[in-house]
């Protein structure tokens, strides 16, 4: 017998939709049905690659006297967190004000009109780790909403009254100072962790946005700044969380070492940090850097596209066997599949084999020495051992294709993959692979068919459904995915698509005082309109809306853009040096705007040898802040205003590089293009 979660789209309701709990999915329907029985609301809230959230479903959600009490007692709401970020957003906020910390799965209970007024995280069926057995959190609640409603609908109100002074407090006004760029960049320096790399202690989570900040800087010759993203990128692709057999991040580390990791594999994560390392590999031109960020995307590829061209949301830490057995070796495995035994021997040194293991009596991959010392310690050509790892590998690799796989979260998420655009994008323009471009290409043509209808976004896609109203990051993040897009092909639909998802978004996210919201703005089934400044494991909708209007600004001249923009920067900027890894792509799109913002017009056939010697040189290293639009003549109509009134220069094609619309003279040669991106950046930097 199914509940109401049966006609949903998402994988993670999906899962619960035969649970003996009579869930709902957050509507009108379940709120109407708790006004109306004058029941408590219990909110669930988690995702389909979520651990505990997968534990506490099998302890609780599918014993039949938890659900029993559950029916009677209270109307049962289940949302994924990742369609619903508002109403995430606003109740993780209240558990971590009533609790001092949140998480998944979230437990929240609510009154008929959606006020918390209790919550926390995973319970367990029995009590245990000094927390009460989630059997007597109900029947706790379910007693103190019949005999102390009054204190109830207080606590309620008073939890409801602190989301929205918290709304309406988190930004000030103030003019924006480039000079925060270096200070937030010396305190992510000085706190950085040498030892093991990255920052803070268990767990560790991957920072991509405190490193593409970082790489900002080392273009413009901070170092330092350089060396630590090289540490990081290192310490991270030595295995462990990373899958050096298929490719790929793991979600986070539970140790410091960067060794065991907790093993759901995340689309946002793996797109932005095959950009880190596109760009680090542009910096320092350190091969393993480039092969990480390729190997990032085949992955990607091959285990979470989906046949439309969009990309999948994640895979799961579990498999039928366990949680990361799909990953985990036993010396007896590779016993088995290595004949030769010096080629064991060689494979367990080059990998950190143990006969203990180093998780849960298994082992872990992890690069522990590398080919030279290899080569020293068996006798062999440094030249023949990275071949012999290769083909070591790929048997592994071909026995893990007989295990079970980890379950995948198929819907297809829009500001998700719109990171993954900008990834593929990237690679292909600056690693000259015409494969990822079009990969970016066809992913861009599935949203913009997919998941836009008459101008409007939806948030997620699965099997041939689109569903809920986009949010402000899914219209900044396809919109700056857009941009990058159509400086690789030079296709104006990407550019006249961003523009339009970008008015859309002024039109419909922005508030009464100016300020933008993650929900739209007439938004009535909320008790508080969500408006986080805070970068999480992705940009927040503010940052994003903010880079979308500079860099729309920087094709287009969008004078009134570019201020708004400015003043958004303006008020969060005293935050970017109090908690910087918090603030990280707003770092980002500070360096931006604080330019100077090298704007390249190219004139030419894009077929013309020539056009494409002018491209390559744009596309020759990492230049932050810099943009690029090419054209034939005669333009486009709704071409760029950047490309207005440019001509060949004796009919070859034609180079200008502008800051602020004002141009140099214009050039023909490749030299003399370099030269002119290059005025006034550091030595060694790009």
């Amino acid at each position: 017998m199914t509940n109401h979660l049966a006609t949903e789209i998402s994988p993670y309701l999906l899962q619960h939709a035969e649970n003996p709990v009579d869930w709902y999915p957050w509507g009108e329907a379940a709120l109407e049905k708790a006004r109306r029985e004058d029941k408590p609301i219990f909110l669930s809230i988690g995702y389909a690659a979520c651990h505990w959230c997968h534990v506490m479903a099998h302890e609780s959600f599918e014993d039949p006297e938890i659900a029993a009490f559950l029916n009677d007692h209270f109307v049962s709401i289940k949302v994924d967190r990742e369609e619903r970020p508002d109403l995430d957003s606003i109740y993780i906020d209240a558990v971590t004000a009533m609790t001092g910390q949140g998480g998944w799965p979230l437990t929240v209970f609510l009154t008929p009109s959606g006020k918390p007024f209790y919550g926390g995280t995973y319970f367990p069926p029995h009590p245990e780790y000094g927390m009460p057995a989630f059997r007597q959190v109900l029947e706790g609640v379910a007693q103190v909403w019949q005999n102390q409603r009054e204190e109830i609908e207080a606590a309620g109100e008073k939890n409801s009254l602190q989301l929205r002074q918290a709304l309406h407090g988190t930004a000030s006004s103030g003019e924006f100072q480039p000079e925060f760029l270096s200070r937030a960049a010396q305190i992510l320096i000085d706190s950085y962790d040498w030892t093991n790399g990255g920052w803070g202690t268990a767990p560790k989570f991957p920072q991509p946005m405190v490193l593409e900040f970082l790489l900002t800087q080392a273009t413009r010759g901070n170092q330092s700044a350089l060396d630590i993203v090289v540490h990081n990128l290192e310490a991270m692709q030595a295995g462990g969380m990373y899958d050096l057999l298929g490719g790929g991040f793991h979600r986070y580390s539970i140790d410091s070492k960067w060794l065991v990791p907790h093993f759901e594999k995340m689309l946002y994560d793996n797109a932005q940090l095959a950009r880190v390392y596109l760009h680090a590999y542009l910096l320092t031109r350190a091969m393993e850097f480039r092969e990480t960020c390729e190997q990032t995307l085949d992955f990607m590829l091959h285990e979470l596209a989906d046949p439309q061209g969009g990309f999948y949301s994640s895979l799961d830490a579990d498999s039928r066997e366990g949680e990361g057995e799909y990953y985990l070796w036993s010396k007896t495995d590779i016993e088995t599949l290595i004949p030769d035994p010096q080629e064991i021997e060689i494979f367990m040194a080059a990998y950190g084999f143990s006969d203990e293991g180093n998780f849960a009596g298994k082992n872990i991959l992890r690069q522990t020495y590398d080919a030279q010392s290899l080569s020293h310690r068996f006798n062999i050509p440094e030249k023949e051992m990275a071949p012999l790892l290769s083909r070591l590998r790929r048997r592994l690799v071909l026995e893990r294709t007989h295990r079970p796989r980890p379950a995948t979260d198929d819907k297809v998420l829009t500001s998700w993959n719109a990171l993954a655009i900008q990834a593929f994008v990237e690679a292909g323009r600056f690693l000259n692979r015409e494969d990822y471009l079009a990969t970016a290409q066809r992913c861009a043509d599935f949203l913009l068919t997919q998941m836009l209808d008459h101008g409007h976004l939806f948030r997620s896609w699965r099997q041939g459904q689109a569903r809920r109203e986009a949010y402000l990051e899914d219209y900044a993040s396809l919109a700056i995915a857009l941009l990058s897009l159509y400086q690789a092909d030079a296709n104006l639909r990407w550019f006249t698509a961003a523009q339009d998802l970008t008015a859309t978004m002024i039109a419909t996210f922005r508030g009464p005082r100016g300020e933008f919201t993650d929900t739209c703005t007439d938004n009535e089934e909320l008790i508080v309109l969500p408006r986080n400044l805070q970068d999480n494991a992705t940009p927040c909708g503010n940052s994003l809306a903010a880079a979308a209007l500079l860099q729309l600004t920087a094709f287009t001249d969008h004078s009134d853009w570019r201020d708004e923009a400015i003043s958004m920067l303006g008020s969060v900027q005293q935050y970017t040096t109090r908690y910087p890894k918090a603030f990280a792509h707003w770092l980002t799109v500070m360096d931006f705007a604080a330019g100077p913002i090298r704007q390249v017009a190219i004139l030419g056939p894009r077929e013309d040898p020539a056009t494409q010697t002018l491209i390559e040189v744009v596309c020759s290293t990492y230049r932050p802040r810099s943009i690029l639009a090419v054209s034939e003549l005669p333009l486009q109509a709704g071409s760029p205003t950047l490309l207005f009134e440019r001509s060949l220069i004796e009919r070859r094609p034609t180079a200008y590089v502008c800051e602020g619309f004002t141009c140099r003279l214009p050039v023909t040669h490749a030299q003399d293009l370099a030269a002119l991106l290059d005025e006034g950046t550091p030595a060694g930097a790009g």
